[in-house]
């Protein structure tokens, strides 16, 4: 099933309306850089993505593995890294397993929190099309 996205805007200053099925956030900018900080930022949103994409996918693995997993905390953090010849992004991953796991366990579930959707899609090479309704 592919969910249903969609973005607005309207003339409150960086105030977005997102709709994701029958779901609906706002995101807005901090009041820093002009917003009303009524919502996380993209950027925030964007991590939080792959966040909750590793801890669901660790957790999934751990239930069929039958591990005694009781939580998974992640922070997330990015950082921005301009050069002349390209702009590199490092998104860093702080991640807490809680129960009693040996540490093949952990190793393991850590590996398997690697490889879930979300963090193949940002792996990888993205196109991104743009295209105007008339």
């Amino acid at each position: 099933m592919t969910d249903e996205v969609k973005v607005s805007i309207g003339k409150e200053k960086y105030k977005t309306e997102v709709s994701i099925n029958q779901h609906h956030l706002i995101a807005d900018e901090p009041t820093e850089v002009g917003g009303a900080d009524l919502g996380p930022k993209p950027t925030a949103f964007l991590l939080s993505a792959l966040g909750t994409c590793k801890a669901m996918t660790m957790r999934m693995y751990a239930d069929q593995k039958q591990w005694p997993l009781e939580s998974v905390e992640i922070s997330l953090s990015s950082e921005v890294v301009k050069s002349t010849q390209q702009q590199t992004t490092y998104i860093r991953c702080i991640i807490k397993l809680y129960g009693d796991l040996d540490d093949m366990q952990k190793e393991r579930i850590l590996k398997v929190g690697d490889k879930c959707p979300v963090q193949k899609i940002l792996s990888n090479p993205i196109i991104i099309e743009s295209n105007m309704l008339q």
